[in-house]
């Protein structure tokens, strides 16, 4: 029997599995195929690193190497300090038998426990698994609904007043870094003044970059965009993306904080110390610090005052509660958060809940030089039309680690000032004088991923006939590195006939837009750091949300990995769910890619009763998205069980309707049931909307709990039990 791993996650799509999965197993069984979970949720993963649980992620990453491994990665929590310490509260809780995260280590023992927890922070799944390129697109049926079904893109006001403010010249990572192609495999140390902070193994081939981002520089950019803001009469908000660059992102959050909140700190500045605030963590943070201090309500009142003077109005993350963006280093991710902008017409939400033009601030220019762009091109042209705009697809360079987000193992923040070296067997290859306090980090980028990406490029551009640019900078050290290997790489192939351009971010943004109001089709080719950012932003402004995009990864040993989803709303779907009952996940994405999942699998093995089940499920979700069943947003009305229940429909009517004539016996009578009940079973699902559910934890559920939340319907769940 063929296998399939589908991992077990967190939050909304994890609860989503409850429901999808039996139904997807009863039908891939009936073809020979078995879908089996893989534990990588945060949960697990603590669990996994403190000796209590199988380390199933290193598991997976052993599948993703093999020529037969195929796997659907549902989104995971790319956990921040705050989220990992309520992980661990909530198993501790649970009965779980695990230390407390240390924050401040005072001894060998609360080290090597930090660094043990540490493999749970940021991005820790994906460079494990991403053993392939990233090759994302819309399905022709899901841009068809979108642009039959349009969702609302808020139009831009006159004379528009909304802009991106990132940093320029010498002061952020873009601007300072350095690029070298290694010729040999070496050991490369990075060191401080002479003294060693790590050393790697690099390897014959790869590119070695090395940056930083200046602190005085970054407190100058804050400070004059907190000015223009006030002078601009626009909302502030700070984008960074916490979560995955780890070591990085919050510590430039702290800075933001800081920088807008000047004479509080100040004041509290030895109060503060003594408590251990670390405004790297954010205000939520902050006051658990504080809670019962004699100055705790003036603390508290002082901040207040800052953000009722107005002077510049800050963007909230929830105006109801009063949560500002400063609540926490990842609550406000950027590759989320920005399409937001766009989409509602250059705004964000001030303290009062309305909706206020503002200046989004994203310090290092590597990508904020892209939203500034998208942004900027909206102003000039006004809001996009979803039932005519074009789409964007994208072929990414990730495989290996390639240009992974943070860099975490060689990303220091610099204890004193001095010279930062990197220096290979045959001397130093690079050198950087910094100031005490900046980031400085490498990343890497190795040569099997680039041919890849390559080989990836020139297939889909064959494919697709269509512009296919490379957003290669030929002023960005990294970039001009990149660019040789491509050039070399690409002459092995043919390419008659083929567009491939090569532009910088600007002039590539631009040109794409400009294609994209036509109603054209444009292949985007970036690196990894640029690839996140655009696999949110166009697919959000033209679909409604990126988790409906197809995301595959074929895997450089052969097999093949498939992506869904963007969980970034997915903590708000959760508090719904346990607050009404109501699970707003749409599992869209995580069809699609079982679809693309079984393909590969009937290819491979030319398989007649595979190709015939992943026909009907194609048959299916069409009819999924041509009669609308994607789950409401509103309590009361179906939800992803009820959608799951559609695709189970029509899926088994397809195959009762199909040319395979063991399935279409199998499934007729399984269709006719569904049909026949489907009355009953959206009754027995719309019985629980409104009532509060337990699941018995929000990292870890119990397993009973939450599927008897997500599998009501006895009715259905009878059908689906008997095939």
């Amino acid at each position: 029997m063929s296998k399939i791993i589908w991992s077990k996650i967190d939050e909304a799509p994890a609860l989503a599995t409850y429901s999808l999965l039996p139904i997807v197993n009863a039908f891939t069984n009936a073809a020979g195929v078995e879908v089996v979970t893989s534990d990588i949720s945060l949960a697990g993963r603590v669990l996994s690193a403190m000796g209590l649980a199988k380390d199933e992620l290193s598991e997976l990453g052993k599948v993703v190497l093999q020529d037969d491994g195929n796997i659907i990665k549902l989104p995971n929590i790319s956990a921040s300090v705050g989220q990992l310490k309520d992980c661990i509260a909530e198993l501790q809780g649970q009965g779980h038998d695990i230390p407390n995260y240390p924050e401040n280590p005072a001894n060998d023992s609360e080290k090597e426990i930090q660094a043990k927890y540490s493999t749970c922070l940021g991005s820790a799944v994906n460079p494990v698994l991403r053993e392939g390129n990233s090759d994302r697109r819309a399905a022709v049926a899901v841009k068809k609904f979108a642009q039959n079904n349009p969702h609302k893109l808020r139009a831009f006001p006159e004379n528009p007043k909304s802009y991106v403010a990132h940093m320029e010249g010498n002061g952020d990572f873009f601007g300072n870094e350095k690029s070298v192609t290694i010729e040999k495999n070496q050991k490369v140390t990075i060191a401080l003044n002479g003294k060693e902070l790590t050393t790697i193994d690099g390897i014959a081939g790869e590119i070695l970059d090395g940056t930083y981002m200046s602190i005085s520089a970054l407190n100058n950019f804050y400070a004059k965009t907190i000015e223009d803001a006030k002078s601009n009469d626009v909302l502030w908000s700070l984008h960074l993306k916490a979560t995955m660059m780890k070591i990085s992102d919050p510590i430039m959050f702290g800075y933001g904080f800081k920088a807008f909140f000047p004479e509080v700190f100040a004041k509290y500045a030895d109060t503060f110390a003594s408590l251990n605030v670390d405004a790297n963590q954010g205000m939520s943070d902050l006051e658990k610090k504080i809670s019962g201090h004699p100055d705790e309500a003036a603390i508290k009142a002082a901040f207040q005052g800052v953000v009722e003077a107005d002077s510049p109005a800050i963007a909230m993350v929830d105006s109801d509660k009063g949560t500002t963006n400063f609540n926490a280093s990842n609550d406000v991710i950027i590759d989320a958060s920005m399409p937001v902008v766009v989409r509602e017409g250059g705004k964000q939400w001030d303290r009062t809940g309305a909706a206020v033009e503002c200046v989004a601030v994203i310090p290092d220019s590597t990508y904020g030089m892209f939203h500034a762009e998208m942004l900027a091109d909206c102003v000039k042209n006004g809001q996009y039309d979803v039932t005519t705009m074009g789409t964007v697809q994208n072929i990414g360079l990730m495989a290996q680690k390639a240009e992974e987000y943070g860099s975490h193992p060689t990303t220091f923040e610099l204890a004193e000032a001095g010279t930062v070296t990197v220096t290979g067997e045959d001397g130093i290859l690079m050198s950087f004088e910094c100031e005490a306090g900046d980031i400085w980090r490498m990343s890497r980028t190795k040569d099997i991923p680039i041919r890849d990406w390559v080989r990836l490029t020139v297939e889909r551009s064959g494919l697709e006939k269509v512009p296919t640019i490379f957003w290669l900078d030929n002023t960005r050290a990294h970039d001009i590195e990149i660019k040789k290997k491509v050039d070399a790489y690409l002459a092995e192939f043919d390419t008659a006939g083929l567009d491939i351009q090569f532009m910088n971010v600007t002039d590539a943004t631009r040109f794409t837009n400009a294609r994209v109001r036509e109603g054209k089709v444009t292949i985007a080719v970036t690196g990894n750091v640029l690839r996140d950012h655009l696999t949110d932003m166009y697919p959000i402004l033209e679909l409604g949300t990126s988790a409906k995009m197809l995301s595959i990864v074929p895997l450089i040993a052969g097999g093949g990995l498939y992506e869904t989803g963007a969980g970034g709303s997915a903590p708000k779907h959760v508090d719904q769910f346990l607050k009404e009952g109501h699970l707003r996940w749409d599992s869209l994405g995580e069809i699609l890619a079982l679809a693309e999942s079984l393909r590969f699998l009937g290819n491979k093995h030319s398989d007649a009763k595979l190709t015939a089940l992943t026909a009907a499920l194609d048959i299916a979700n069409d009819a999924y998205l041509d009669n609308n069943k994607e789950p409401s947003r509103k309590c009361g009305e179906p939800d992803n069980k009820a959608s799951h229940f559609f695709v189970a429909q029509y899926w088994a009517k397809a195959l009762a309707q199909g040319e395979n004539a063991e399935l279409a016996a199998k499934f007729a009578p399984v269709a006719k049931a569904l049909v026949d009940n489907e009355a009953t079973i959206i009754s027995e699902l719309l019985a629980v909307e409104g009532k509060a559910q337990d699941i018995g934890g929000y990292f870890n559920p119990d397993e009973a709990k939450a599927e008897a939340a997500m599998r009501p319907s006895a009715t259905l769940n009878n059908i689906i039990n008997s095939i």
